[in-house]
């Protein structure tokens, strides 16, 4: 089960590169692609996909479309002046707006993800430590400063180690106890 769901994942991948061409929405599409470790967690571990996983692969996609358009912010005039699409030229001055849509949304099917997975208290701690990192970068965005929106994006690292160090806890709390 775990091999197939993996070579599920090929066609997304090959289609990524393309996206920019077709779509003002290539941010989805890698977030398809990055995300679909969610679901061969669950694959490997548990021989099936449930509602859990899904809520946690839909709720990776949120957080990667927040976070790539932070990144894409970096070079949108080049990118309006080669003709590639993402979801930094569609937002423009909406981006703060739209990163607070998506970065809810992360949280909340995240959050639902741990609900039926039936995490503990430490689960729900790397959640809210994760959701005070998004509101922090929320708020600190400025899409004319190309410096300042990379800085945001690699933050992105600290935002998955800190909902990660929660699950993980989490985890050994209930394997222990």
């Amino acid at each position: 089960f775990a091999i197939l769901t993996g070579t599920a994942s090929l066609a997304i991948v090959a289609a990524y590169p393309f996206m920019k061409r077709i779509t003002w929405w290539p941010q989805v599409v890698l977030g398809l692609a990055f995300s679909w470790g969610a679901l061969m967690g669950f694959a490997v571990i548990l021989g099936t996909l449930g509602p859990a996983a899904f809520a946690l692969y839909a709720g990776s996609i949120a957080w990667v479309i927040g976070y790539d358009t932070i990144y894409a912010h970096q070079d949108r005039e080049d990118d309006a002046l080669i003709g590639v699409k993402s979801t930094a030229l569609l937002f423009g001055e909406s981006t703060q707006t739209m990163l607070t849509l998506f970065y809810a949304l992360a949280v909340l099917l995240i959050g639902a993800s741990i609900r039926l997975s039936a995490g503990g208290w430490l689960a729900w701690a790397g959640l809210l430590a994760f959701a005070a990192h998004l509101v922090w970068q929320i708020r600190a965005i400025r899409i004319g400063d190309p410096a300042l929106c990379l800085r945001l994006f690699k933050s992105n690292r600290d935002a998955g180690l800190l909902l990660f160090a929660g699950l993980v806890a989490d985890a050994v709390l209930r394997a222990n106890g």
